[in-house]
């Protein structure tokens, strides 16, 4: 039996086929999920196998019904609610922090299209759904790697800063000028600063080239007035 053999078996509507299908959609996305939880996100490896099963069998289920005959189903209605479940889902994993943060919106995205890879293997389109599965790892491992690298050494910046409420903010300010940086902007932070004495501040920063972020915020650290600074 060739390969191309096996292919149309595990992309046909047997049983046997459709679980196959079924433990391959499985496996992807607790892949998936396991990448999430080595990178410390609320979403984990069965959150995702879950995601990716439920949209598979679902598939599966919609494609079974829409061959029976006399009941004229919408092949399309059990994968539109699918899609619009899984944004619901996703939604729950997306956090604003005081510090103007957003968290989580990687991980929503994720279990979105992996609903989908999952729509795609239970629905026998299995090379495609492989395709998927390598692009979704692609995306949260190389491409989030390179991402951090870009970001590390761009134009702009914005810093979560705790500083002295005594002449702490004016001198943080007279700070950034001298070293030929521009504020873009200044907020006042609701978050609740580690000493009572402090004030919190998200400043945005314009660097006049491209520059290590690190450096810039391990700086501000050596700072007498700077108790607390981190990027966001």
């Amino acid at each position: 039996m060739s390969f191309f053999d096996v292919l149309d078996f595990l992309e046909g509507t047997t049983d046997i086929a459709v679980s196959i299908r079924l433990v391959i959609a499985t496996l992807f996305g607790s892949l998936i999920g396991w990448e999430r939880v080595v990178k410390r996100h609320s979403a984990g490896i069965k959150t995702f196998a879950l995601v990716s099963l439920g949209s598979a069998v679902a598939t599966a289920l919609n494609i079974f019904l829409a061959m029976e005959p006399g009941l004229n189903a919408d092949v399309s209605r059990i994968p539109a609610g699918v899609v619009s479940g899984i944004g619901f889902l996703g939604a729950g994993t997306i956090l604003v922090t005081g510090r103007q943060q957003i968290k989580g919106l990687t991980t929503a995205a994720s279990l979105w299209v992996t609903a989908c890879m999952g729509m795609a293997i239970g629905g026998g389109y299995l090379v495609v759904g492989i395709a998927c599965f390598a692009l979704i790892m692609l995306a949260n491992v190389v491409l989030m790697n390179v991402s951090k690298v870009v970001e590390e050494y761009s134009k702009y910046i914005s810093i979560y800063i705790e500083v002295d409420k005594s002449g702490g903010v004016k001198k943080l300010s007279k700070w950034i000028t001298e070293q030929g940086f521009k504020i873009s902007s200044v907020a006042k932070s609701k978050e609740k600063t580690l000493q009572s004495n402090d004030v919190a501040l998200i400043i945005d920063v314009d660097f006049d080239k491209n520059r290590s972020h690190g450096e810039f915020v391990a700086e501000l650290n050596e700072l007498e007035f700077v108790n607390y600074v981190e990027e966001i």
